[in-house]
C-alpha cells in the first residue's frame, strides 16, 4: 500500500488537470506589426542606457525571440529583401520588393488580412513608397522604381495610408495625379498632420509635405511632434470603425535607419524614443482589447552600433559609455523580436525572418493561432 498512495495522488492530479476548465485565449482579431528600420539590439540597449535604465516600453514584454535577417542572395540584407521576408514569409534578393527571386508575386500578411475581410493600415515616418512599407503592398523588381510602386497603391485597398512625401503620386513622368485618382475612388486626402489627426473616416491617404519628416532631434519647429504615436492611435481608431472582422496595421519607425546611416547617435536615440512611444500606444491598446497581437522588431541593424567602455580598467568606478559605429551600412547581426498580447508566445526562440512573415500571414488570414 505504501506505493499505492503516491500513484493514486498522481492520478488524481492528472485527472484534475485534464478536467479543470481553462480560460480559452481569445481569437486573434487585430495585429499591430511595428518595425524599427535599422533597429537591432544595440539600438534598444542604447535607448535604455541613455535613459539611465529607466523602463522603456520594451520592458513590458515577456515573450522575446531572435530573428535571422540574411536575404536570398546576401548575408547582409537591405530593407527591400528584409521587408519582403517579414511581410510575405519568403526570402528574396536585395533590392526586390514583394517578389520571389524568380519574379513570382508574393502575398503579404496585410493582403491576407484584407482578403479575410479585415481593415488594413500603414503608418510610417518616411514615404510609404520606401522599401519596408512597400513590401506589404507592392511587387516591384527595383526598390527605387518609386513611380511603379506608387501606381500599385492606387488599387491596394489599404484603408489607412500615412507617411510623408506626395512626390511620385502627383509629380510623375506619365503626367498622372494618383492622389486625385485615389480621391475619385473614395479616399480622403490629408496633406498635413492636422488633417490626418482630424480624419473621421476611411479610406484615408495622408502624405505630409516634403520627402521626409524632420529627424526628431532636429524638429525645432515641432513640425513632427508626436506624429508616429498619434498617427498610430488615429489609424487604430479608424481601422476599428472600418471592419467588424478586426484589423492589420503595420507601423514603421523609418528614420532610425537613416540616422544610423549617418552614424549620428543623438539622432538615433531621438528616433528610438519616438518609436518607443508608438510601441507604448500599441501595447496599451492590446491591454485594453484582448484578441490583439503586437509584434515589434527591426528589419536589420544599421551602423554596426556597439556600446563600449572607454576604459580598460574595470576595477575603476563608472567610466562612462561610448557609442561606436562600425559602418555607414547595414550589419548581419540577429535582431530581437518582442511579442505582446494574444498569441505572443508563438514568436519566441530563434527564427528566420520568414517565420515571422509566415505566422503573421496565417494569423492575419484567419488561420489557427497554434504554432
Amino acid at each position: 500500500m505504501k506505493h499505492t498512495y503516491p500513484f493514486l495522488l498522481l492520478l488524481t492530479l492528472c485527472l484534475c488537470c485534464r478536467c479543470t476548465p481553462h480560460t480559452a485565449e481569445p481569437e486573434i482579431r487585430n495585429i499591430i506589426f511595428l518595425i524599427g528600420d535599422g533597429m537591432g539590439l544595440a539600438q534598444t540597449t542604447a535607448l535604455a542606457t541613455a535613459g539611465g535604465y529607466a523602463p522603456t516600453q520594451f520592458d513590458r514584454v515577456r515573450c522575446i525571440g531572435i530573428q535571422k535577417t540574411y536575404s536570398a542572395n546576401n548575408r547582409v540584407t537591405d530593407s527591400a529583401a528584409a521587408g519582403t521576408a517579414l511581410a510575405t514569409g519568403t526570402k528574396t534578393d536585395n533590392g526586390t520588393i514583394g517578389l520571389s527571386p524568380d519574379g513570382t508575386p508574393l502575398e503579404s500578411a496585410l493582403q491576407a488580412a484584407r482578403r479575410a475581410g479585415k481593415a488594413t493600415g500603414i503608418v510610417v515616418t518616411y514615404s510609404p513608397l520606401d522599401a519596408t512599407p512597400a513590401a506589404f503592398v507592392a511587387h516591384t523588381a527595383d526598390r527605387y522604381d518609386f513611380e511603379q510602386t506608387a501606381l500599385q497603391y492606387l488599387d491596394c485597398g489599404v484603408d489607412v495610408i500615412a507617411g510623408s512625401g506626395p512626390q511620385y503620386f502627383d509629380h510623375r513622368s506619365d503626367g498622372r495625379n494618383l492622389i486625385a485618382e485615389m480621391e475619385a475612388r473614395g479616399y480622403t486626402f490629408a496633406a498635413d498632420k492636422a488633417a490626418l489627426l482630424s480624419a473621421t473616416r476611411t479610406p484615408l491617404l495622408a502624405l505630409l509635405p516634403d520627402a521626409s519628416l524632420p529627424f526628431a532631434a532636429c524638429d525645432t519647429l515641432n513640425l513632427r511632434g508626436d506624429y508616429l504615436a498619434e498617427a498610430t492611435a488615429k489609424a487604430i481608431e479608424l481601422l476599428e470603425q472600418a471592419s467588424g472582422e478586426g484589423f492589420f496595421l503595420m507601423v514603421e519607425g523609418s528614420l532610425i535607419d537613416k540616422a544610423a546611416h549617418r552614424n549620428d547617435i543623438e539622432a538615433v536615440l531621438a528616433e528610438m524614443h519616438d518609436f518607443d512611444r508608438a510601441v507604448g500606444t500599441a501595447f496599451d491598446y492590446a491591454d485594453a482589447h484582448p484578441g490583439t497581437l503586437v509584434i515589434v522588431t527591426g528589419d536589420h541593424e544599421t551602423g554596426g552600433l556597439s556600446l563600449v567602455s572607454p576604459d580598460t580598467d574595470f576595477t575603476a568606478g563608472n567610466s562612462g559609455l561610448r557609442y561606436d559605429f562600425a559602418t555607414e551600412s547595414h550589419s548581419a547581426t540577429f535582431i530581437p523580436v518582442y511579442a505582446y498580447g494574444t498569441g505572443a508566445e508563438q514568436f519566441t526562440g530563434i527564427m528566420e525572418n520568414t517565420d515571422i512573415g509566415l505566422r503573421l500571414k496565417r494569423l492575419a488570414g484567419g488561420g489557427s493561432s497554434d504554432r
